[in-house]
């Protein structure tokens, strides 16, 4: 909604002053900007942050009422939860375009100008006054705060070069070169991870943020800059590295708590947005929604483990690397098999664990154990957590019935009994379709178990939940299960344990997890 009965495109055709003021534009600060065009998007029922999901009840309804309340806003919350990407959808409530003062070092605007620049220019050229048009993506700044920021990076400082250019005194406002914050008068500022400035820094911002204004190197100069201010933190106690300064918090009008996905249907959803899959991928590859839900159970397990850091958190872009890696593994297969056409396996899911390795934060437990087992780790629970979505309990909590007559009514008997007979199968990752089916087939009681409890499974997504099957019992600790450098070796699970490095000669390049 611009201030004036003239369409934006007619706006910015104007380019004088004089013009401006017969078009009967009127100024507002930015804050009012965000308030009154989000009222008039709330009210037309507009969606306002376009792809944020899992937050419409929680954190979108906290930064409308901070904007309605014309606050500066931090987002605190753990690394990936689109503390940033909200941020930045935040332009979208801004007018199209707005006017400056042409040349000015600041944004000026011709209705109100504040730099030393612009008052000289209206006061020489009054009416005559060039006014430029600037877009609402131009409206947005964003600096990464670091340790080595400095008060001149932020607010500005004396520069001797352009005293001597110009030959003027250090006394002169003109040697002053501004710096970000200045730069972005009239538009969002945004600090990622407030915590990491410098405490001398972060009180430079107290200012800015109470009174609105800046000083320089001891300039009597007073500049009411407008500015959004919008940080993003994570909670103090993730890092040693610094927190927030309690002056600084108390000038932050409002606080908003950011959160990880409260359901794996939510998670899927960000997931399946974000994750870049090819054309390609999507041609060659059938995915069903076992496997992606098994992608996102991977991070609800992570964020409880024992082995890894909860005050780091585990990002969404583990789950989304994951993805992708998963359907390059297939798409690999495909390659090397010369197929045009690929089911997903649970085998594929080996690719995953490159993107767990580097996403999760490993606490002393953890690092005893290995990144790569913690994520062979967290695979399996998974698989376990998922398994009874598809299959009966394999150890139901069943205290009448007893230990001993659950396990002989256990519907997977005809399987365990198969491997305690001495029988084992090895599955390939990169095993041709036709080899994967026919070992899965040769197996006893599998496919009339998932006939049996997934009816309406057919065809190739029946073989990817006879796979399911066995990496589901070994999970529960029916059936042994073995990491090869090059598949998945699947036995008893009481002969393996004579079997374990250190009783036998097993090979080289298999591990137990």
């Amino acid at each position: 909604m611009q201030y004036s009965k003239l369409s934006a495109e007619q706006l910015v055709k104007i380019s004088t002053l004089g013009e401006l003021k017969a078009a009967g534009y009127k100024s507002r600060s930015i804050k009012e900007e965000l308030r009154e065009n989000l009222i008039e998007k709330l009210q037309n029922k507009e969606k306002i942050f376009e792809g944020i999901l899992g937050y419409e009840e929680t954190v979108i309804p906290d930064m409308e009422r901070a904007i309605l309340s014309r606050h500066n806003i931090n987002l605190l919350g753990l690394r990936g939860q689109a503390k940033t990407r909200m941020a930045r959808q935040m332009i979208y409530l801004l007018d199209e375009y707005i006017p400056y003062i042409a040349g000015a070092d600041l944004l000026d605007d011709p209705l109100a100008p504040l730099s030393r620049y612009g008052l000289e220019t209206i006061s020489e050229k009054g009416d005559d006054t060039p006014v430029a048009w600037l877009h609402r993506n131009e409206r947005y700044t964003e600096k990464l705060a670091t340790p080595d920021v400095t008060v001149a990076d932020l607010i500005g400082d004396v520069d001797p070069i352009k005293a001597a250019t110009l030959k003027l005194p250090y006394s002169d406002e003109r040697v002053i070169h501004y710096g970000l914050i200045p730069r972005s008068h009239r538009c969002i500022f945004v600090i990622n991870e407030l915590p990491d400035l410098q405490p001398r820094i972060q009180v430079a911002l107290f200012n800015i943020l109470q009174e609105g204004d800046i000083q320089i190197r001891g300039f009597k100069l007073r500049l009411p800059l407008d500015i959004q201010f919008v940080f993003t933190a994570n909670p103090e106690d993730y890092t040693n590295r610094g927190s927030i300064v309690t002056p600084l918090k108390d000038r932050i009008d409002s606080q908003i708590i950011t959160h990880y996905p409260r359901s794996i249907s939510i998670g899927k959803s960000i997931t399946q947005q974000e994750a870049a899959v090819t054309p390609a991928q999507k041609e060659k590859i059938e995915v069903n929604e076992t496997i992606k839900d098994l992608i996102e159970q991977i991070a609800f397990e992570a964020r409880k483990s024992e082995y890894v850091d909860a005050k780091s958190g585990v990002s969404a872009r583990l789950t989304i690397s994951a993805y992708e890696n998963l359907l390059s593994a297939a798409e690999r297969r495909t390659l090397i098999n010369g197929d045009k056409h690929t089911y997903i396996r649970v085998s594929d899911l080996v690719g995953v664990i490159p993107a767990i390795t580097g996403k999760i934060e490993l606490v002393y437990e953890g690092e005893q154990e290995g990144a790569g087992i913690v994520a062979q780790n967290l695979l399996g629970k998974a698989i376990r957590s998922q398994f009874v979505n598809y299959f009966p309990d394999p150890k139901p909590n069943n205290k009448e019935a007893g230990k001993e007559k659950s396990k002989k009514e256990t519907p997977y008997k005809s399987i365990t009994d198969w491997f305690g007979e001495g029988n084992s199968v090895d599955i390939l990752n990169d095993a041709p379709n036709q080899e994967y089916q026919k070992i899965l087939s040769g197996i006893p009681g599998l496919e009339d178990i998932v006939k049996k409890n997934q009816p309406a499974a057919g065809g190739e997504e029946q073989f990817f939940l006879m796979e399911f099957l066995l990496h589901g019992l070994a999970e529960f600790s029916m059936l042994s299960k073995k990491q090869l450098s090059s598949g998945t070796h699947f036995g008893d699970l009481l002969s393996s344990m004579f079997s374990m490095p250190g009783l036998s000669d097993f090979g080289d390049g298999e591990e137990d997890y």
